[in-house]
Formats: structure tokens, C-alpha cells, sequence
């Protein structure tokens, strides 16, 4: 036998070659540390009980505005430069830092006594809301894009962190509400900050992608000037924007005011637990349900406009806290829903260097919006009662799906057939499916 052949490897047919990971599952296993991030970030014990716990150290309707504003006002001051912060050094880290914010805002709140410390510690959970949000999306999309080559899967993807992020908020509204009703409303505060540490610790596990990197690097001032014009010299992002916006602004005000028709219809306390789980579960509703939605159907967005407008009078008119409670979730998971429609558009139109940044902006824009309206949701609801004020709701919906609709015309208009409501990816911006999808990658 020759040396050539004595020395070359034998395979045995008998032991298959393993075939390389898909994209799909190596997809889903990169993102598993930050599904258990935001499952543990989400367990919030305080949350169903937090309204019943304000009523006890001195709050009002009107001073709950006053919180809610407060909050409110520090996020546009954040937002944008932490989503710069999160382009230009790290988006991992910048979610580390917002798990931290809520971190002291809880600890805060659980030894506030008057409702000037409780409004600080909001201050500090406004700073979490600004640099946690537009970071997630951006990072869930750009992982997507790195590990599969497009963004097709973002809202599946996305979808499921909402699942997981709802798992976690319903299971600890259930046991807030027991907690509460078994111990202290207080003390459910401190019983949530471990899980904010796991938290912490998972993010450390989750492999952040780069493609934010890939691109040249500029001067701070040039990656301003260019996430600004991201976001204003492309005309056709406006539109999309507004009702993005409207759509946030309709979610935090159910999220943030919805308890006050449980304290107004003078609800047990052991409803709380439930109403607050039934609000948190629109979350992850809202990202099964987002799929099979499609922005250029202007007869499904009619649909869709339709319930919640009718869902917002319910919420005006109707005495009863069950029924009251089931049109809060369908108004809140129709406008999460649209909000993951929407903010796959706007992913798709903006390039990775500036995504985080632009999503922030965005964020902002809504968070700026919602201030002057929770002051004055707060003194109307002070003044004449959570049902008048509830009035505002049902005008900010309409003008929400006035937008909506005309949007998603636009948008069967771009796509060149009104059968095909599939072909909606790109809206109806000139050279957006080509240059934006791809600069910066």
C-alpha cells in the first residue's frame, strides 16, 4: 500500500456529516439572553398595585398627571442622544444602563413616603423608558439582518420578545395583585428588584451585533446631522411617524391612566391583579397578532380603526369594570400591534449606522406629545371625573385612524395593485426599497 494511501483519512458512510446550523436556529439561539432579559426585566410585582399604593401616600388624579408628565419630560431630553449613545458605542450597554435606571426608580418607590419622592423615582423611570426604547427594536433588527441577510423576519422575531416580555408582565401582575393583598402593597417594590439584577447579568450573555459598526466613522456632529435628516428630509417617513406617535401616545395612556376607572367605579382591590395582567397580555397579543396584518389593506386598517374607536366610547360611556377593562386591551393591543407594523417600516427605510438613534427620535416625538396630554387627562379626570376626561381618548383615536387609513392608501397606491396588499414593504417613497434598505449594512 503506498504512503499516500495509508496516510489519507477514511470516512465511513456510516456517520452522516452534520448539517450546518440554519440561519433561523442560529437566529433563535443568539437572541435567548436577551429573551430572558427582558422576561426578567419585565417582572414588575409593583405594577398592578402601583395606583392603589400612590392613593396611599397622598396622590390624586391630578398629581398622577403631574408623575406621569414628570417622567414624560425626561425622556425627550434623554432619548435621542442615549440612541445615539447606542449607535456609536453600544446597544447592549445602553440596555444595560436602562435596566440599572429601573433598578433605582423601583428602590426609590419603594421607600417614598410623600408624592415628591415617589415623582422622583419616576424621573429616574423616565430615564429607563428613554434608553430602553429604540434600542431594543434596533438591536432585534439588526440581528435579524446579520444572522438571515434581510428584515423579513424582524416583526416575527420581535413578535416574540413582546410574547415574552407579556409572559412576564401578566405572571407578576397575578402575583403583585396576591402579594399585595397578602403582605403590603409596598413591599412588592423590593420583592422586584432581584429579578432586575438577573436581568443585568443576562444581558452580559447576549451577543450584541454590529453591523451599526461596519459603517465609516464619523464626527458626533455628522451622525447627528444625519440622523436628523433620516428622519425629516425623507418626506414619505413623515406620515408614517405621525401615526406611529399617536399610536404610542394611545398605549401609554391606557398603560399609565387605565386603574383610574377601577378607582372610579371604587373596584376591590383583588381586581387589580386581573385588570393589570388583562393589559399586560396586549403585549404579547399584539406581537402574535402583528403578522398577519398589512399596512397596505386599507379595509383591514379600516377594521381596525373601527374597533378602536368603539372600544375608546366604551371606555367613555360604560359603567361596568369588566367591560371597561376589555375595551382598554383591545384599544391597547390593536395600537401595540400597529406600533410593530409601523416600526418594521420604518427599519426597513433608515440604515443601520443611524437606526437606533431614529427610532429614539421617533420615540421622543411621541413621548413629547404625551406630556401636555397626561396633564391634561389628569385635570380633567381631577375636575370632572375619569369618564369626561375619557373623551380625550376617543378624539386622539380618531385622528389616529384618519392618518392610519390615509397611510395605508398610500401604501396600496405604491404597491401598483390593490389586490396584492402583500407587496406593501416599501411605502411610497422614491428609491426607498434600494438605497435606504442597504446603506450602512
Amino acid at each position: 500500500m503506498s504512503t499516500t494511501t495509508a496516510l489519507a483519512p477514511t470516512v465511513s458512510p456510516a456517520t452522516p456529516i452534520p448539517p450546518a446550523p440554519s440561519a433561523t436556529s442560529r437566529l433563535v439561539r443568539r437572541l435567548l439572553p436577551l429573551h430572558a432579559a427582558v422576561l426578567l426585566q419585565s417582572v414588575g410585582l409593583w405594577v398592578p398595585v402601583e395606583k392603589l399604593f400612590m392613593n396611599e401616600i397622598g396622590f390624586d388624579p391630578a398629581s398622577v398627571g403631574v408623575m406621569a408628565a414628570a417622567y414624560a419630560a425626561v425622556v425627550p431630553l434623554i432619548e435621542v442622544p442615549s440612541g445615539i449613545l447606542a449607535d456609536r458605542w453600544s446597544r447592549r450597554g445602553v440596555l444595560m444602563l436602562a435596566t440599572v435606571a429601573l433598578l433605582v426608580s423601583v428602590t426609590i418607590g419603594g421607600f417614598s413616603h410623600s408624592v415628591t419622592a415617589y415623582i422622583v423615582g419616576a424621573l429616574f423611570l423616565g430615564v429607563y423608558f428613554a434608553l430602553q426604547s429604540g434600542t431594543v427594536d434596533a438591536v432585534v433588527y439588526d440581528t435579524v439582518l446579520e444572522e438571515t441577510g434581510s428584515g423579513d423576519a424582524f416583526e416575527r422575531r420581535i413578535g416574540r420578545i413582546r410574547m415574552v416580555e407579556s409572559a412576564g408582565l401578566v405572571s407578576s401582575a397575578l402575583l403583585g395583585g396576591w402579594l399585595a393583598s397578602v403582605t403590603s402593597p409596598r413591599l412588592t417594590y423590593f420583592l422586584t428588584l432581584p429579578f432586575l439584577v438577573a436581568a443585568t447579568v443576562a444581558l452580559l450573555a447576549f451577543r450584541e451585533p454590529h453591523l451599526h459598526q461596519a459603517a465609516e466613522r464619523t464626527s458626533l456632529r455628522t451622525h447627528v446631522a444625519t440622523t436628523y435628516r433620516a428622519m425629516t428630509q425623507r418626506g414619505c417617513l413623515l406620515p408614517l411617524i405621525g401615526v406611529m406617535v399617536l399610536t404610542s401616545l394611545l398605549a401609554n395612556v391606557i398603560f399609565e391612566f387605565g386603574p383610574l376607572w377601577l378607582v372610579a367605579l371604587a373596584a376591590p382591590a383583588v381586581l387589580y391583579g386581573p385588570q393589570w395582567a388583562g393589559l399586560m397580555s396586549s403585549f404579547g397579543l399584539a406581537g402574535l397578532l402583528a403578522g398577519r396584518l398589512r399596512l397596505g389593506d386599507p379595509r383591514r386598517m379600516g377594521t381596525v380603526v373601527a374597533a378602536m374607536l368603539g372600544s375608546s366610547v366604551v371606555m367613555a360611556t360604560v359603567r361596568d369594570a369588566v367591560v371597561v377593562t376589555a375595551a382598554q386591551l383591545v384599544l391597547a393591543v390593536l395600537a401595540l400591534m400597529l406600533g410593530i407594523l409601523l416600526t418594521a417600516r420604518l427599519h426597513d427605510a433608515v440604515p443601520s449606522a443611524v437606526r437606533s438613534g431614529v427610532a429614539s427620535g421617533v420615540s421622543t416625538f411621541s413621548w413629547i406629545a404625551f406630556l401636555p396630554f397626561a396633564l391634561l387627562f389628569g385635570y380633567v379626570s381631577n375636575q370632572a371625573g375619569v369618564y369626561t376626561a375619557g373623551w380625550l381618548i376617543v378624539a386622539a383615536t380618531a385622528v389616529a385612524g384618519v392618518l392610519l387609513v390615509r397611510l395605508s392608501l398610500s401604501v396600496q397606491g405604491a404597491s401598483g395593485a390593490a389586490a396584492d396588499v402583500h407587496a406593501d414593504r416599501p411605502l411610497a417613497c422614491p428609491g426607498w426599497a434600494a438605497a435606504p434598505a442597504t446603506a450602512g449594512r
